[in-house]
């Protein structure tokens, strides 16, 4: 009933119907155009042997982003385009620079994840002209191999781009001065996607299973005060765990993800707001500029093709005691903005978590934005996430300082802990043992005895209760070391090898 989901697949127009908007856009691929080169492997989006490449109109031209297709439910890549390793080869069958590369570094094996790999390598030549070595192992964060290991597949990242286009239309979207360009590929798809642009809401709905895409804030908030009891979505990278892992049904659903008016960045002289549909990938690159000491929080977050799904607010409003992202905005003084048909209210990020997986939104409201205080001077800062891996783990420990020092002072503290109590939390106690201060030794020890005791974590998988109480105190007396200017102490690991990489 309803509209068609209408998009571009390998360049052709579909007009998919009587499927459940619930389908993953995996399996519509693999069960309905039987395009069985994108493979499941784990169906949570960690492996990333379903990676695919989608393709979006933006004011550059078009932005060419990888995604995990096991965790993308089918409606959000309506008016999109979407490529499979099947697109790859020109049509006379010569292979594409990515996978020539890929044979001539002997970089597959038994091939399982090997459209994965060639996927994400398609949206990093996409994107970029020469990575470094850190921007390729950041690309292929989120692909696990079996049984070839890395190396040549780097190499193969790096050799792609000395090989010429199959079809000499189909190459980088980037010069080799770093500027994007706007290739002839770029110009057929976003025509392509001009005619599938839609001037209303998307409409879709299967077997009592609903899908709503409102094109407006004021048509978002119209839907949730008619539907309160909807599931709000834009990057769905946790919801989809429910249909994937769960087998759970979602009945209602508003997605958020093509509001425009919500996938805007606001930097006003007093804040940063973050609207509902950012990506993390556009929400990480906007703070990295005002904050740069959390650039590797938000690299470690999650790989690439999550980050390029999943939304800052999204997180958010999960409310999840081990979000990554919630530690920063407390350390930061984040505010939350809701919205209603009845207009919009702010609430302190610190306020907005009464409990476990609970939230301070009320029925018929949705979370619009996150507003963010400009930096304040003389402001140190710094994230740390503890985990198993260093890509694509799930926090044991993650907190964040940001403390005002004035004459060696520390005039303001603020510090936002994840993973050691039921919701996101400040370390209201450490706080004020911190403040007012001589940023010195004894402080740091007394400050790091009082955070190792203020909070009551669990045991569980990832860590114990004893662990996480130390570790707690240990990066407070790691914050010290790396700025007071009295470092005694590595706090990193510094090798040969590292440096190599690092370049």
């Amino acid at each position: 009933m309803g509209d068609d989901i209408r998009f571009l697949l390998n360049g052709e127009r579909v007009d998919a119907a009587g499927v459940s908007p619930q389908t993953t856009l995996l399996e519509f691929l693999r069960d309905e155009r039987r395009l069985t080169g994108t493979k499941e492997g784990c169906a949570e989006g960690d492996c990333g042997a379903c990676t695919v490449v989608l393709a979006e109109r933006d004011v550059r031209g078009v932005a060419w982003t990888p995604v995990n297709a096991c965790i993308r439910l089918l409606p959000s890549v309506d008016g999109k385009a979407v490529f499979t390793v099947e697109s790859l080869a020109a049509a006379d069958g010569r292979p594409h620079p990515v996978q020539r590369a890929l044979v001539d570094c002997h970089a597959s094996q038994c091939g399982f994840c090997t459209p994965g790999f060639a996927m994400s390598l398609f949206g990093l030549y996409k994107s970029a002209r020469e990575p470094s070595r850190r921007a390729i192992e950041d690309a292929l964060s989120g692909n696990l191999c079996r049984c070839t290991g890395y190396r040549p597949i780097v190499d193969a990242a790096q050799h792609m781009y000395r090989l010429p286009p199959a079809d000499g239309w189909r190459g980088p979207g980037v010069a080799a001065d770093g500027s994007r360009m706007l290739t002839q590929e770029d110009e057929h798809i976003a025509g392509a996607l001009a005619m599938l642009e839609r001037d209303r809401a998307l409409e879709y709905e299967h077997d009592g299973q609903r899908w709503s895409a409102p094109r407006t804030a004021d048509e978002v908030a119209a839907a949730c005060a008619k539907r309160p009891k909807a599931r709000i979505v834009a990057g769905m990278t946790d919801v989809a765990l429910l249909v994937t892992k769960q087998h759970r049904t979602l009945d209602d659903v508003i997605y958020v993800g093509d509001v425009r008016d919500l996938a805007e960045i606001d930097e006003s002289a007093d804040a940063f707001a973050i609207g509902a549909a950012v990506s993390l990938t556009g929400a990480a690159a906007a703070l990295n500029r005002e904050w740069p000491e959390l650039e590797e929080a938000w690299q470690r977050f999650a790989s690439v093709p999550i980050r390029n799904s999943a939304t800052l607010i999204g997180n958010i409003a999960n409310g999840s005691p081990i979000g990554d992202s919630m530690p920063a905005l407390l350390a930061l003084d984040a505010r939350v903005v809701l919205r209603g048909e009845g207009g919009e209210r702010e609430i302190a990020l610190d306020a907005f978590y009464p409990g476990f997986r609970k939230t301070a939104r009320d029925p018929g409201e949705f979370i619009a934005a996150v507003r963010i205080p400009r930096r304040p001077p003389a402001l140190v800062l710094r994230a740390y996430k503890i985990g198993k891996r260093f890509d694509q783990d799930i926090s044991a420990v993650f907190v964040c300082f940001a403390l005002t020092l004035d004459g060696g002072v520390v005039r303001r503290a603020r510090i936002g802990c994840g993973g050691v109590a039921a919701v996101p939390a400040r370390a209201r106690g450490t706080e004020a043992a911190l403040e007012g201060a001589a940023w010195n030794a004894v402080t740091a020890e007394r400050a790091a005895a009082t955070l190792a005791s203020e909070f009551t974590p669990i045991d569980d998988l990832r860590a114990s209760a004893a662990y996480r109480r130390e570790v707690l105190g240990n990066l407070l007396l790691r914050l010290f070391h790396e700025t007071s200017g009295q470092a005694r102490v590595a706090t990193r690991v510094d090798s040969p090898l590292l440096q190599e990489i690092d370049g």
